[in-house]
């Protein structure tokens, strides 16, 4: 339980990758409201393929998600691109 929340070095190098895909699906067409969700999914992904422990993957897997989706919005403030 003490590595719950111990994030592999490589799962924190997905978080570019991540709001990469992100950016992709989205110039695809995929709703910009839902790209949250869909950083979460990719996230929820990478964790899995990694070899993450089930209960573990799901929540790492929200927690890189969701560290995308706040990377990609503070970027876009920080270079005021709306």
């Amino acid at each position: 339980m003490d590595t719950f929340f111990a994030l592999n070095p490589v799962l924190l190098g997905a978080i570019p990758v991540i709001v990469g895909l992100v950016g992709v699906v989205k110039s695809w067409g995929f709703p910009s409201q839902y790209s949250v969700l869909a950083a979460m999914v990719f996230g929820v992904a990478a964790s899995w393929l990694i070899g993450t422990p089930m209960p573990v993957f799901i929540t790492q897997g929200i927690i890189l998600g969701l560290s995308a989706s706040g990377l990609y919005s503070g970027g876009k403030k920080l270079t005021g691109i709306s």
